[in-house]
């Protein structure tokens, strides 16, 4: 179904069952024209690779009416105006109460929040109910001023082989920013009490032993001409851009894809960094060529290593 249409009043559409509105279609929401209803289309497209990824996570919002560089602003709490259908999740504030985040379980729901103008999908490394139990382990490689995504991708080379001499696999997406993420899918019962302290000490053995590459600190005046490894990430308050979602910020919308280490490899050889890019189209002409290169993060299982890294 595609949605590119002008189309500017609200109307409603059955998508499984559910009644989903959709209004404003033909707004652009990125400088180069890409408009609500090709955001809506896009992620339509997507869903089959997208959904599973997702499923069962809280997710927070990075909604932008105004446009990708018009002030968006993330959304924890669940709009009121929202469908009575729509799955919500109670999870509790660290002060009091609770935020009560969306569900992305089903189409509709998917139609229903890129309607809502959400142009990015950030869920938790959680699924609910078990909101202390991450599925995998991931690091979030930031370049700093100087730095770019070849330099992320070097780094994430560090991180494939360190992790390796634990015994565990790593799987890499880019961003569809800056940035290339590295996911070590466990899918073993494990709390973020482990895997945040493992994520930490690897970052800062890796700082010691590359501290004019890497850096583990998060102040952005050391980061120059380097990489953050964020090991923050791995925090039940904390989420990660899904992979397959949209990314806004720039004229053009990009995607948070998969990427072989082969493709890395060959990017830094030929000082590609165009390579490591996608826009919607591009992202779904390769998905019908190679499939999902992420299926094996939700079914892998691994088990941290009894080992803690040295930073010595």
């Amino acid at each position: 179904m595609k949605y590119g249409m002008a189309e500017s009043k609200k109307h409603e559409i059955d998508i499984d069952g559910r009644r989903v509105a959709l209004t404003n279609l033909d707004k652009a929401l990125f400088p180069s024209g890409f408009t609500k209803g090709q955001v809506i289309d896009f992620y339509i497209r997507i869903s089959n690779y997208l959904l599973p990824h997702i499923q069962s996570r809280p997710i927070t919002l990075k909604r932008c009416p105004g446009g990708a560089q018009a002030g968006c602003f993330y959304e924890k709490d669940a709009p009121r105006h929202r469908p009575d259908w729509l799955r919500t999740f109670d999870v509790p504030r660290r002060e009091h109460g609770v935020i009560r985040y969306v569900v992305l379980d089903d189409l509709p729901s998917l139609v229903w929040a890129a309607n809502a103008a959400n142009l990015e999908i950030h869920p938790f490394l959680h699924r609910v109910p078990e909101i202390d139990q991450p599925t995998s382990v991931v690091f979030d490689l930031d370049p700093g001023e100087g730095a770019g995504i070849l330099t992320c991708a070097r780094v994430a080379f560090l991180l494939k082989d360190a992790l390796a001499q634990g015994g565990l696999e790593a799987w890499a997406k880019v961003s569809g920013s800056k940035g290339i993420q590295i996911y070590v899918p466990l899918n073993t019962p494990v709390t973020y009490a482990e895997t945040q302290p493992f994520a930490k000490v690897l970052a800062e053995r890796l700082e010691a032993e590359h501290p004019d590459l890497v850096i583990a600190a998060m102040a952005k005046a050391k980061r120059v001409n380097k990489v953050l490894i964020d090991w923050s990430q791995n925090s039940d308050f904390k989420t990660t851009v899904a992979v397959y979602s949209l990314r806004a910020g720039r004229d053009e919308p990009y995607v948070s894809m998969p990427v072989a280490w082969d493709e890395l490899e060959r990017a830094i050889a030929r000082r590609n960094s165009a390579s490591l890019y996608w826009t919607p189209d591009a992202a779904l002409k390769r998905l019908s060529k190679v499939g999902d290169l992420f299926q094996l993060v939700l079914t892998q299982q691994q088990k941290l290593p009894a080992l803690t890294f040295s930073a010595a």
